[in-house]
């Protein structure tokens, strides 16, 4: 383990990349009994969040380990937000569960995370690590949404203006405008997981709101059809939006962690 890293609820520092592309990743973990929480937020969120926070409370309560963090431009880690890429942000979470998880660990993913759930998933397989996934749980999963959510939608326009200018900024409905750049588009492209069968080597629990403007219904359709069948269960929330905060669909994320125990 990282020593700058300790096992409490305090904010602690990881030091990923070397040189010019080093970034100082801010890790809150909280010690407690496995299988341990193992939080992965999404794209221009962060650790603070009410999911997260509802889950490490949730950890706390039942004296469970949960670790959180934020990717480098993101919330309280070092790094520009316009620097980042899906492969910048995996090397984060690889980091951050090599060194600060032990045992086995429930992987939950928003959004993004959820994306980076599954390629954690992945990068495991090929390189274990101390730690082990006991199981996903996906809330709004957006696997390859640079290139399926965002390019293939984006007007000529806006193709042009990042092709050209290497950025366009986005606007957003939860604050301000947010730059989408050509780097984060052609990373994406190098992580793609929805062209073929997605092995994670665990159980998978995906919820998903019917209503979700940003990450449709279904996108979890077509990824739930890459998993594998043995134990994938995917429950559609009618009225559900794309971030899944409300009190009954806290309810559902912490009983679809408390079911991977």
């Amino acid at each position: 383990m990282n020593p700058a890293v300790e096992i409490a609820g305090t904010p602690a520092f990881l030091d990923v990349g070397a040189g010019e592309l080093s970034r100082r990743i801010v890790v809150r973990a909280r010690a407690g009994n496995p299988p341990g929480l193992f939080w992965l937020g999404g794209f221009n969120s962060d650790m603070k969040g009410t999911k997260a926070l509802a889950l490490d409370a949730w950890a706390a309560e039942h004296g469970r380990a949960c670790v959180r963090f934020d990717y480098s431009g993101h919330g309280e880690s070092g790094g520009r937000f316009v620097d980042g890429t899906i492969g910048r942000w995996l090397e984060e979470s690889v980091a951050v569960f090599r060194q600060v998880c032990r045992g086995p660990q429930v992987a939950i993913g928003s959004s993004m995370g959820g994306w980076m759930a599954l390629l954690l998933a992945r990068e495991l397989l090929r390189q274990p690590a101390e730690a082990t996934l006991a199981g996903l749980v996906l809330i709004a999963p957006a696997p390859d949404f640079t290139e399926e959510l965002m390019w293939k939608g984006f007007s000529p326009e806006i193709r042009q203006e990042i092709e050209t200018n290497g950025v366009w900024m986005r606007p957003s409905d939860y604050g301000e405008p947010y730059p989408i750049t050509r780097a984060l588009i052609e990373d994406g492209r190098n992580h793609l997981l929805l062209g073929s069968a997605i092995n994670v080597g665990c159980p998978v629990r995906i919820l998903q709101g019917a209503k979700d403007p940003d990450v449709p219904w279904q996108h979890a359709f077509a990824l739930a059809h890459r998993l594998p069948a043995d134990d994938v269960v995917l429950t559609m929330i009618q009225d559900g939006d794309h971030r899944l905060s409300r009190p009954q669909d806290i309810a559902r994320m912490l009983a679809a962690v408390g079911e991977m125990s």
